[in-house]
């Protein structure tokens, strides 16, 4: 192998991981409903749900995040309290909730049984 080879070799697997945000998942892009102002990426990646770094909520009692589909909330997915407002984290999905029939992430107040922003597909 030649310097040059090897040189192209070694940028390829290196750059590669770079092409996926978190832990190489399908990723969503989050907008705010019902008045609310949410920004970001989540991915799911496996049986986890996670919001990344860019990820900002402006805030409301009882945030939980969950799946959804066509627009459709689906309450069986509820994976826990939002750890936090802003910034990366994640969700262990319930068991026997199978991520690929769900093409949405949502922010879901359960107090109050309303959405505050859906994640679609990138």
């Amino acid at each position: 192998m030649d310097r040059r080879t090897f040189l192209i070799s070694a940028l390829a697997t290196t750059a590669a991981p770079a092409a996926f945000a978190g832990g190489h998942g399908r990723l969503f892009s989050f907008v705010g409903i019902n008045n609310h102002t949410v920004t970001g990426t989540a991915e799911i990646a496996g049986t986890t749900v996670n919001l990344l770094d860019d990820f900002v909520f402006d805030g409301a009692p009882d945030p939980k995040v969950a799946l959804g589909k066509d627009g459709t909330y689906d309450p069986d997915t509820l994976s826990g309290l939002l750890k936090s407002d802003t910034g990366a984290s994640s969700y262990e999905l319930p068991a026997g909730i199978n991520p690929d029939d769900y093409n949405e992430v949502w922010i879901w107040c359960e107090r109050f049984n309303v959405g505050l922003a859906i994640a679609s597909a990138k």
